[in-house]
This record gives C-alpha cells, sequence and structure tokens, in this order.
C-alpha cells in the first residue's frame, strides 16, 4: 500500500508530505483548493505523462516521491527485479519534473524509463474517476477480471499450457514442411547421384593407383629392351658370373698355401656374385611387370576416365567421391524419414489442437458460469447506488478463428442503463456518474481479486447526495476492509466513513520586500492538513452547510461520524 507521498513545486503546492495508513483515507477541500493538483502529481510518480506547466512558477523543477510497502510476491516487484532493480524493503517511486518538459525517473534511487515506472505504477494504484475508469474503459482487460473473480487461474493455465505445445508443434511442422519441400526439388538428383555412384562405387585413393598402373604399363615397352639386354649381360649367355665363379673355384685352391694373399680377393669376388645375383633377380621382376596385356591398359584407363568424369560432374575431388556417395545416401535417407516425420509431426499438431480445445471448452465453461455470478453479484449492488433499473451484463463472444494463450472468448463488460433502452458496451450508454457507480460496485464484488493494493477514487459521487452518497460511503468502506482506498469527495457521507481525514485548503504566501518587511500576498500556495476527531467533525459540518457552519450542522455531522462508526 501508500505509506507516504511527498509533493515539491508542483503548481500550487510549495512542499507537501502526507503519510497513509491503510483502510479508507479521504480527502476533502473547497472545489479549486488543489485537489486535482495532488492527483496529478501523484499520477506523475505513478510513470504519468510529464509537462514543464506542472512545475511551480519561478522554479527550475518540481518533485514527488511515492514510498510502497507491498508484499514479496507482488507483481510490481517482479516488474521491477525483470528491470534490474533491487526490490529490497519499500518500493520508492522518483520523479523529477524540469520547467523544460524533461523528466527523469527513479525506482529505488535507480534510474529507469518512463514505461517501467509506469508498469510498476499500474501494478501498485488504480486510479479511477468519472472521467479516468481505467478497469472498465478498456476492454481489453475485461476477460482477466472475469478470471480472476472466477478463480479461474487454473484452467487458464491449462490453456496457456496448451496453446504453448500447439505453437512449438506448428512451428515444427512449419519448418519440417520446408525441409521436405526443398529436399523434393533435389530428389530426383539424389536418387540419380546415388544410384550412379553405387554403380562406380569409388574408393580412396583409387584414383592415384590407377594412375601410377596406367603410367607403368604405358612405359613398360619402351624400358622393356634395356631392361632384357642388361639382363643378359647379369643373367643370360653373355654373363660373366660363370667365369667369376670359375675363377673363385680355382683361388680357393690356394687359398691353403697363401690365405693372406688370396683370401681379400675371394671374399671380394664373393661380394661381386651376390651383388650380381641381386641384380638379376630384380631385372627379372622388372621384365616381368613391363610385360602387360593390352585388354588391361583398356581397362585401367576406362575406370580412370570414369572417376575422372565423376568428380568433374560432382565437382569434387575423385578421392571425396565416396564420401559424397555417402553424404547422399544419408540425404535420400533424410528425406524418405522426413516424409514420414511430416505425418508424425502432422498428427502431434492434431493432438495438440485437439487438447487446446478441450482445455478451452473447459475454461470457456468457467467463464460463463462465473459470468453468470459477477453479473448476479454487480446487479445486487445498483440498487443502493441509484441504479435500481440498470443491468450489469458480462458480454461474452466466442472466436474459434483467435486461439491465444487465454482462450477463445472475448470478454466486454456492458450495461443497459435503464428498462427498455439497449444495451452495449459500457463506456458507450453509460454517463459519467453512471460510470463510476458501476465501477464502484464492480470492484466491491472483486475486492482481494486480482486488485492493485491501492485504489484512488476521484469525485465518484459528484452531483450524488442523500442515501446515494451513504451507500458508496458503506462501499468505499468494505472495499477498504481488503485493500487502500483513497477517496477525494465532496458527499459527508462519505468522509464520515474514513479511517484517515485530510482537509486540502490553500493559504495565501505574504513575500519580503526589499527592506526585509512583510508586504501584500503575492502567491497562493496549497496545504494538506490531517483532521483529528474535533476537526474532522467541523470538515464534515462545513461539507453539509455551506460556507455558514451552524450548530444544526455540526449535530448533524456528529451522528453521522456515529453513524459511521456503529
Amino acid at each position: 500500500m501508500l505509506v507516504q507521498l511527498a509533493i515539491r513545486d508542483i503548481v500550487l503546492i510549495d512542499k507537501l508530505e502526507l503519510t497513509f495508513s491503510g483502510g479508507l483515507t479521504v480527502l476533502t477541500g473547497e472545489t479549486g483548493a488543489g485537489k486535482s493538483i495532488l492527483l496529478d502529481a501523484f499520477a506523475l510518480a505513478l510513470g504519468g505523462r510529464g509537462d514543464g506547466g506542472l512545475v511551480r512558477q519561478g522554479e527550475a523543477q518540481g518533485g514527488v516521491t511515492a514510498v510502497f510497502d507491498v508484499a514479496a510476491d507482488h507483481p510490481a516487484r517482479a516488474v521491477a527485479a525483470a528491470a534490474e532493480i533491487d526490490t529490497d524493503g519499500d518500493l520508492i517511486l522518483r520523479r523529477t519534473q524540469f520547467a523544460d518538459g524533461r523528466t527523469r525517473a527513479f525506482v529505488n534511487d535507480q534510474p529507469v524509463g518512463v514505461q517501467t515506472m509506469r508498469a510498476i505504477g499500474t501494478a501498485l494504484v488504480e486510479i479511477h474517476g468519472q472521467h479516468d475508469d481505467r478497469a472498465l474503459a478498456d476492454p481489453t482487460t475485461h476477460r482477466a477480471i472475469l478470471d480472476a473473480f472466477g478463480s479461474l487461474q487454473g484452467p487458464l493455465n491449462q490453456v496457456a499450457a496448451a496453446a504453448k505445445r500447439v505453437r512449438s508443434a506448428r512451428t515444427s511442422l512449419s519448418e519440417q514442411r520446408e525441409r521436405v519441400a526443398a529436399a523434393r526439388k533435389e530428389a530426383d538428383f539424389l536418387r540419380h547421384a546415388v544410384e550412379e555412384l553405387g554403380t562406380l562405387d569409388p574408393q580412396a585413393g583409387e584414383e592415384a593407383t590407377l594412375a601410377e598402373r596406367r603410367t607403368v604399363m604405358q612405359q613398360g615397352e619402351k624400358v622393356a629392351r634395356e631392361l632384357n639386354e642388361a639382363l643378359d649381360l647379369v643373367g643370360g649367355s653373355g654373363s660373366l658370373v660363370p667365369h667369376l665363379s670359375s675363377a673363385v673355384r680355382r683361388l680357393e685352391r690356394r687359398s691353403a698355401t697363401v690365405p693372406t694373399l688370396v683370401d681379400p680377393s675371394i671374399a671380394a669376388l664373393d661380394a661381386a656374385l651376390v651383388a650380381l645375383d641381386e641384380a638379376r633377380a630384380a631385372l627379372d621382376a622388372a621384365v616381368l611387370a613391363a610385360e602387360f596385356d593390352p585388354r588391361e591398359l583398356e581397362r585401367v584407363e576406362e575406370r580412370l576416365f570414369a572417376l575422372r568424369a565423376a568428380s568433374r560432374k560432382y565437382s569434387v575431388p575423385a578421392d571425396d567421391l565416396a564420401d559424397l556417395r555417402s553424404r547422399y545416401d544419408a540425404d535420400v535417407a533424410a528425406l524418405d524419414a522426413g516424409e514420414q516425420a511430416l505425418a508424425g509431426l502432422e498428427a502431434e499438431l492434431e493432438a495438440a489442437e485437439s487438447a487446446y480445445a478441450q482445455a478451452a471448452k473447459k475454461l470457456g465453461d468457467g467463464r460463463r458460469k462465473a459470468a453468470k455470478a459477477l453479473d448476479a453479484a454487480v446487479q445486487a449492488e445498483l440498487p443502493p447506488l441509484k441504479l435500481e433499473g440498470a443491468r450489469f451484463i458480462t458480454q461474452i463472444t466466442v472466436d474459434e478463428a483467435s486461439r491465444d494463450a487465454a482462450g477463445t472468448e472475448r470478454v466486454e463488460f456492458w450495461a443497459q442503463t435503464n428498462p427498455g433502452t439497449r444495451a452495449g458496451p459500457m463506456m458507450k450508454v453509460a454517463s459519467g456518474g453512471e460510470l463510476s457507480r458501476f465501477m464502484l460496485a464492480l470492484k466491491v464484488v472483486l475486492a482481494g481479486k486480482g486488485s492493485a493494493p491501492t485504489l484512488i477514487f476521484d469525485e465518484i459521487d459528484t452531483g450524488l447526495g442523500g442515501a446515494v452518497a451513504d451507500a458508496i460511503g458503506a462501499r468505499l468502506g468494505r472495499l477498504s476492509e481488503q485493500v487502500q482506498v483513497v477517496a477525494v469527495t465532496h458527499a459527508p457521507q462519505v468522509a464520515a466513513r474514513a479511517v484517515t481525514h485530510f482537509r486540502i485548503a490553500k493559504d495565501s504566501v505574504k513575500g519580503k520586500t526589499a527592506k526585509g518587511a512583510e508586504k501584500a500576498a503575492d502567491r497562493v500556495t496549497t496545504r494538506v492538513v490531517g483532521l483529528a476527531a474535533d476537526a474532522r467533525r467541523e470538515e464534515i459540518a462545513r461539507m453539509l452547510a455551506g460556507a455558514t457552519v451552524t450548530d444544526e450542522a455540526r449535530a448533524a455531522a456528529a451522528r453521522l461520524l456515529q453513524g459511521a462508526e456503529g
């Protein structure tokens, strides 16, 4: 609730500090005393529109600070926390208005945007008057009001969860359809490529092996003669091997007599014979390799050319054709699986929409039941408010095409102000006074259900008196048992029911001459005074009698106060 309001240099207010308590607080005073200025300043601290004209004449800036004590789990704290504002202790909203039109906003001494301040202020305070019935003026809030009255948060959460599943299923289906559509455009190419590469069956490293084999076979005929000539010298009829072998045998016979002279030569000749034998073996292998079948060369070239043609066609190195084949295989498999997944996602969406429809029907049934109860409860409050011939109607329409997280119903509060007249949206058919009384009846019925912790009522009793004003006072009193209520009023019947009573008045302020002497009043200032028991009776007597307060008015005021206490 609001615990303190401080205003400085706003219009007629020099400096003002007010402390508030729970229950019903009233502000009274003569017309023009500054009650509207007080509310305009308060609205500024709640994120209202700034205006340089609010700054007191002659000053560069003015300011308003509002201090609120709210529960730790109050939505206003969540809004502040989301804006990274420290929410320990009270919530302090401060707004500075400069004469040039600029403003600065602070929450708990942290600079914030006006939008953030307004979001927090909206969660803390509702201001209602004949021309500011925000809870009724905006039909988009009516559905939430009905849900709060009917305690429909559970079904509402189920609908929101079902709507989220529908959105998720619809998004997944849409994305899968796009993927499948894109795959279908290349499906023929993919399937042809898979078949072609499957027939070719490329292997990693195959191109290099074939190219080397082709080169060897192409060069084999040219080197075959040289290889054969070399082989003849090493192992053929012209070979020196028999001669060397014979020489070694002869030297071995002499080794026993002169070993030191003969053995080195024998060792050298043995090494030469071994080397020649190895050379012969290498030449044999080379000659064998040089021999090829021309048909084999043709087969190698055809395979090599086929691999290179596929490499050019698919724009990848021949060694990557095997990997490309695997990827295309996977793409075709994904396409087939995608078609199957598409059917599965369509079934999931259908199931999600069916679940949403069931949850929305349950919520809709609850809303229609709650609407009947709300209509009856508000209707019971209307006769004492001099609206005995009026009807309050909760109009519910179903829009199946618009399935959102809050269901398919559209809710709007209607009114029929007199028998025989056409019912219609309340803001269009009810006058300002009627609208404020409809709002009060609705607020009484909704007390404690989704309301802001502080409600401000600005002269909703204007033009009313007697029993109707008393009925308004009684309902404001009942409402203040659930939430903090602050009422600006001209009705003594309302003022008599207050727990806290402030009187707003204008005082003349005298300036000083250049020599320090007082001079005639040159401006006025608004002051607010808290009234004790005797002062309250005198103020209510003034409200009853007018300019001249009589003993009869004082006695009537005492009876009003006594009746309100009873």
